[in-house]
Formats: structure tokens, C-alpha cells, sequence
């Protein structure tokens, strides 16, 4: 973002003279105290060049609003979109997130041709990203996340956004799966055995990729235990062994099943096993 804002000021700058000779002509026009204000058209330059100053010192809220100026009172100069993009980044940068996404989404519809539209989605989607909560609260940032995530990808797999979201996806995906398992352990302390095991289903069809795999395999075996299933159970240590033998979870489930004179197997009519 910062190319975007060098690129644009020293093109401006020179105005800078003229913008204030024409703003202390307005401000001369005034005729009285008691009229009411008088609505004066200020140069794309001058609006565009307070924004970036207002950018410079950390000051995004009238960053934002003057970046929203230059849109509205020159809707058709090569300014307006550029001035869109950048009244975005300051609503991020004040993290006004709602509003960041917005401005956002609109310059994504007005403007889906410019050479810009890839950091859009990438900023659209990390306005989300940043908004992600601990896997005790509601994950809908964290969804939000991985769908602008994804579409980014999708759109502009060659960009120099794509490989930074791929990172993120795996972390939302993650983060996600971190959910489900908090659930599961929830249910299965409650001894809902069949709750948790959903929830642990969950995470092993849909999140194959994530760190909580092996933890959801063992929790299946516990709970399969739990509920007498006993096939399932030491199917499900089997797979856990053959694609985690050295995890701290199929330790813990071979003790659990040799505790009880049993063994893993896989049962080639168990869906675990058809599954891996």
C-alpha cells in the first residue's frame, strides 16, 4: 500500500499551490456569519493530498473521509477509484473492519477490470482473517475468512496475494477443526458419546489436512469404547496407527484398547477404514 500512496503524490503535489489559492478565494466569498454554509467544490488534488497527509500521521478516520471526498465530488477523474482503494485500507487501518469490507465489496463491483482488484479481495479477506476469535466464541470471522480466502485463490492463483492465502487457508482450516474438537470434548465429558462422535467425524472427513486429526481418531476410540462399540474402536486405532504411529495418540489408544485385552484391527466394514 505503500507504492499505491508514492505513486499518486508526487504526481499531486504541484497543485498543492494553486488547490490553496482557490480555497482562500472560496473561503473570501463567504459574505456573512449568519448565511448559511455554502457548499464549495475543493480540487481532486487537494482532497486526495490531505488524505494521504491525514494516512501519514496516522490519522485513518479522515483519511477515510476525505479518500470518500475525492470519490464524491469527482466521481469521473482518474482519482475516484484509486481514492476508493485507499479510503479501504484506512478503514482497515483504523480497523473499522465493517466498514473497510464495504468500501471494499463496492470497488470489487465498480471496478472488476482494475489492476487493483486482486489486493481488494486479499484485503477484504484479511479484514475477516483478523477478526478470528478463540475456538470458544462463534468461528463466523473465521468462515467469512476462509471463503474470501478461497475466492482470492480461485480468481488469482498467479498473483502475489495467493501464496500468503493458501497459509491462511490452512490456518482457518485449522482453526475451524479446533472448534469441532472443543465441542466434541464438550459432549464427550458429558459422557453424549454419540454427540462427540459427530463432531469428531466432522473434523476427520472434512478437515484431513489439520493438526486435530490424530487427537479426533483417539477421542473415537474412547468414545467407541465407551458405547461398547468395539469393532469401531480398535478399527479406529488401527488407522490411527498406520498414519500417525509415532503420535502421542496412538500411544495413548493402544494402552487404552490392551487395558481392555484388545488390539487394533481394521474391519474392512467399518467407515474409518473405507475413509482412509
Amino acid at each position: 500500500m505503500r507504492e499505491l500512496q508514492s505513486t499518486h503524490r508526487g504526481r499531486l503535489r504541484a497543485a498543492r499551490i494553486a488547490a490553496a489559492a482557490l480555497l482562500v478565494l472560496a473561503l473570501g466569498a463567504c459574505s456573512s456569519d449568519d448565511d448559511p454554509p455554502t457548499y464549495v467544490e475543493r480540487p481532486v488534488e487537494e482532497l486526495y493530498n490531505g488524505a494521504l497527509d491525514a494516512m501519514q500521521v496516522g490519522n485513518y478516520e479522515e483519511a477515510a473521509r476525505l479518500f470518500d471526498e475525492v470519490e464524491r465530488q469527482h466521481p469521473y477523474s482518474e482519482w475516484a477509484a484509486k481514492a476508493q482503494l485507499m479510503a479501504a485500507y484506512a478503514f482497515y487501518q483504523e480497523n473499522s473492519y465493517d466498514e473497510a469490507v464495504n468500501a471494499l465489496d463496492r470497488f470489487i463491483e465498480l471496478h472488476p477490470g482494475s489492476p487493483d482488484v486482486a489486493y481488494a479481495y486479499y484485503l477484504k479477506a484479511i479484514c475477516h482473517y483478523e477478526q478470528i476469535s478463540d475456538v470458544r466464541r462463534d468461528q463466523k470471522a473465521t468462515s467469512d475468512a476462509l471463503n474470501a480466502l478461497e475466492e482470492l485463490v480461485r480468481r488469482f492463483p498467479d498473483s502475489k496475494y495467493a501464496r500468503d492465502a493458501s497459509l491462511k487457508i490452512d490456518l482457518a482450516l485449522d482453526h475451524l477443526a479446533g472448534k469441532h474438537m472443543e465441542i466434541g470434548r464438550f459432549y464427550q465429558g458429558r459422557s453424549e458419546y454419540l454427540a462427540a462422535i459427530n463432531r469428531f467425524r466432522i473434523v476427520i472427513e472434512g478437515y484431513q489436512t489439520t493438526t486435530h486429526v490424530p487427537e479426533a481418531l483417539h477421542r473415537l476410540v474412547e468414545s467407541y469404547l465407551a458405547m461398547g462399540i468395539v469393532d469401531e474402536a480398535k478399527s479406529t486405532a488401527a488407522v490411527l496407527g498406520h498414519n500417525f504411529p509415532g503420535s502421542e495418540w496412538y500411544l495413548d489408544s493402544y494402552a487404552l484398547l490392551t487395558g481392555e485385552n484388545l488390539y487394533p484391527e481394521e474391519s474392512e466394514g467399518s467407515w474409518i477404514s473405507n475413509l482412509f
